[in-house]
Formats: C-alpha cells, structure tokens, sequence
C-alpha cells in the first residue's frame, strides 16, 4: 500500500508533485505493457518469435486497447499480480500474434522492470523537486548571510551565527542527498530479463541479446547477474530517500521550534485565513513543518523493511519482491510530498531579524564568552583564561549581576582589557566567523546544484 497524505489538513496550500499519480494501477499497467512489448520486438530481433508478430504486440501494447474489467475480474478470481493482464493483453493482440506474447519472460521480469520504469519518473520528478528547493534555499541563505541569530547547540546559546550559515547547513545535505540520487543510474535503471531463475534458460543462446535489445529499447541497463533476488539498486533509492527525509525532518524540527512564541524568529507562511485551532483563535500553528516531521518519520521506517526484502531464500521470494514493490512506491511518494511542503516553507519562510537580536541579548554577553576566553587566552593562557571565565559566567548566571559588569571585576580580566575592548569582544555581529562567507557560498552551490537537477532530460522511451 502507498503511503500518502491522505487528508492532510495542508494539501490544498501545497501543489501537487504528481508522483502519486505515477503509482496509480493504470500507469503501472502501462508500464508492463512497454516492457512487453520491447520484449517482443528484442525476441524478433534475434530469431526467437516471428517480426509480424511482435509488431502486433508492440502495435497493441496501450492500456486503452484492453478491456480492464475483465482484467479486473479475473485478477480477483486468479489471484495472481500478471497473467490476467496477459491473457487480456494476448486476446487483444489476436489469435494469430497473441500466442508469442511474454514469450520466455516470468512474472518478476515484467513487473520489476516495469516498476523500475515508474521508478525512473519517480526519481526524475524528485531531482526537479529537489532542485526548486534548492533554488529558494540559496535565495534565503544569500539574503540572510549576514543576519546575526544564536546559534543553539544542546538547545542552549552556543556561539552567535547568522541565518542564511543556518540554511547553508541545509543546503550541504540536501546537495548531498542529490548527489546521491544521481549517483544511482547505473545500479537502479536495470532490466530484469533472465528467466525464471536469471539463467535465461527459456530465451538459450540468445538471452544477452534479448536483455541488451529490452535495455535498448527502455533505456536501462542490463544486469551482470539477472537474478530475481538481486534487488540492491531499489533498496539503495529508498536508502537514500530515508536519509534525504532525515534532512527534512530536520528542517522541519528547526522551523517547528523557531516559530515557537518563545523563540518567535522565523515562521512557515501562513495563508490568510488559515485557522490554527479549534478553541484557541491566537494560534499559529506550525503546518507544514508537522507535515514534513510526520512524513520523516513515515519514510525513515521503511529504510528497515526495505533493507528486510534483500533477504530472498535461494532464488527468488515472492514476498520479498513484494515487500520491495510497496516500499518504493510508498516512499518516492513520501519523498515528493515533503519536497513539495519544504518548497512552499523556504520559498515564503518569514523571519524576524528584530526577535533574533533580542534573543541574542537573553544571555546578557555571555553567548561572547568564547570570544573573551581565546582573547584572554593569548595572555595569560588558554586553560587559566576558561577558568576565569566559567567562573563569571557561572556567577552571572546565578546571580542578578550582568556578565560584563563580573567581567569588570574580575582582577584577571580586568588587568587585561578595558571596557570598550570587552564590549567590543562581546558585540555578536564581531564573532560570527565565516557564516557569512560559508552561506553566500552555499547559497552559489544550491543555484549551480539547481541549474543540474533542473536540466536533467526527462526520461521517456527510446
């Protein structure tokens, strides 16, 4: 079964990636038609069934032309995922051509390879998606380059950063996982045509012949071993696709807590009209980022049943390739819906500069400690230099005297520097290192990043 956002109270806010579709049972259908019918052309081409007749089989291979009630009826009555398909298939076909219809071929070679096409639209619609996301990413880090923000580690204040240094840390994961994606050509756009058990027994001699001719005319691969059990490409896709909703969910956490009234410095567009609750008329809920946090989880489950359908018995399991079919399908679906949510958050995602300075000012300077203890450091040493300031800091925190004023007062400290130098060693905006530089950098990789995924030809076939 497909997991989807059926219902999901965001939808109508979200365009539609269209992957869903992909997995309905008429395109997937379709799908096993074409592999059919390059089957049969790829058999004619090496002397196997007669050129007339795989011209009628490829001439009829159009879910149009078939009667899907009956295939209905019969795969209810057969209980079996293909032979009513082909049956049906080979009645419209005719008695004189539709003998030679999946000639050779069993059930796993048609529809694994028919699944790897869907797949392959799954897996371009999801590089286009990705790449929109990566164009509003860039676009928010090069304009909040400079924007001074807490950065947070342990969800306590840590060092000051800026926000667009925020999203260049999105930006390298999801960079990465497109370079990922991208990387799986080669081990996931393969034909499965060997047969029975992958030895090509039923096509003899001519079996690489017709596995390249079906390869050709799909525009995949040929497999070294074309076993039934051998299903590692698809597994790596929803490998992948988990660790890409990893990063999501991520963002999703980090959107969900900004917008908290206690943090209030970046909020999820919220169309007007939008009710957040029931009962409470104030509210502005986090939508989309519970969204993206919900389908994290969801998708990141079925890295473990995805990596359960690698261990056929023997030859081939036929629960195993079915555990693997609804896995794919249900993530790659998973994984558009939260592109296209994360795309609708990064594009409109409204920040507060304003909130963000004030929250810097909680600590009172001490988010500047490290920048007093390295310039402290270089006179009286690193390890004498972190206990004077631990002390003062323990004291401010613990106390109703500001951290400068300790600081002052401090003989060690104050034997060093004067209060403009201290004021001056505390001001964030003076201790951001290179998160300016870092996402003006980043913000140029999501672009050129973009400008790749989004040139990418669409897959079709040959």
């Amino acid at each position: 079964m497909i997991v989807a956002p059926f219902g999901r109270f965001t939808e109508g806010r979200v365009p539609d990636p269209g992957i869903a579709r992909l997995f309905t049972r008429e395109n997937r259908w379709q799908a096993r038609l074409d592999v059919e019918a390059a089957l049969a052309l790829a058999e004619a081409d090496a002397g196997v069934i007669p050129r007339e007749s795989a011209r009628a089989i490829a001439h009829t291979a159009r879910i149009e032309k078939l009667d899907l009630r009956r295939v209905l009826a019969a795969t209810a009555e057969a209980s079996h995922p293909l032979v009513p398909l082909i049956e049906e298939f080979a009645r419209a076909v005719g008695s004189q051509h539709g003998g030679w219809v999946h000639w050779g071929a069993t059930t796993q070679n048609i529809t694994q390879t028919a699944d790897v096409l869907v797949l392959r639209d799954a897996h371009h619609a999801i590089l286009r998606l990705l790449g929109r996301v990566l164009r509003s990413a860039g676009k928010l880090a090069d304009e909040a380059a400079a924007l001074p923000m807490a950065g947070r580690t342990h969800s306590q204040h840590a060092v000051p950063v800026t926000f667009g240094f925020k999203a260049a840390v999105w930006i390298d994961a999801l960079v990465a996982h497109a370079d990922r994606l991208e990387r799986l050509d080669d081990r996931l756009f393969c034909v499965l045509m060997g047969g029975a058990a992958g030895t090509f027994a039923s096509f003899g001699d001519a079996g690489r012949e017709i596995e390249a001719g079906v390869a050709r005319r799909l525009g995949l691969h040929p497999m070294r071993v074309p076993s039934r059990s051998v299903n590692d490409g698809i597994v790596e896709l929803v490998l992948v696709l988990a660790q890409l909703a990893g990063t999501i969910g991520k963002i999703g956490k980090d959107v969900y807590a900004l917008m908290q009234p206690e943090f209030a410095e970046a909020f999820e567009p919220v169309p007007e009209g939008t009710v957040g609750s029931s009962t409470m008329p104030h509210k502005r809920n986090p939508q989309l980022a519970l969204d993206m946090m919900t389908m994290s989880s969801e998708l990141r489950a079925l890295a473990a049943p995805a990596l359960e359908s690698m261990l056929h018995d023997q030859e081939a399991n036929g629960a195993m390739t079915a555990l693997l079919e609804d896995v794919s399908a249900s993530a790659a679906v998973l994984a558009g819906d939260m592109l296209a949510r994360l795309d609708v958050v990064l594009a409109g995602l409204e920040l507060d500069p304003d909130r963000m300075r004030a929250n810097i000012r909680l600590s009172e300077g001490m988010i500047g400690s490290e920048s007093i203890m390295l310039a402290l450091g270089e006179r009286v040493g690193r390890q004498e230099a972190h206990d004077v300031v631990f002390e003062v800091a323990q004291a401010a925190a613990t106390s109703d005297v500001p951290f400068l004023e300790l600081l002052l007062q401090d003989p060690v400290v104050s034997a060093n520097f004067t209060l403009d130098e201290l004021r001056e060693l505390l001001d964030p905006s003076r201790y951001l290192g290179l998160s300016t530089q870092i996402a003006r950098e980043l913000a140029g990789l999501a672009v050129t990043t973009a400008d790749r995924l989004e040139a990418r030809p669409v897959p079709s076939l040959p």
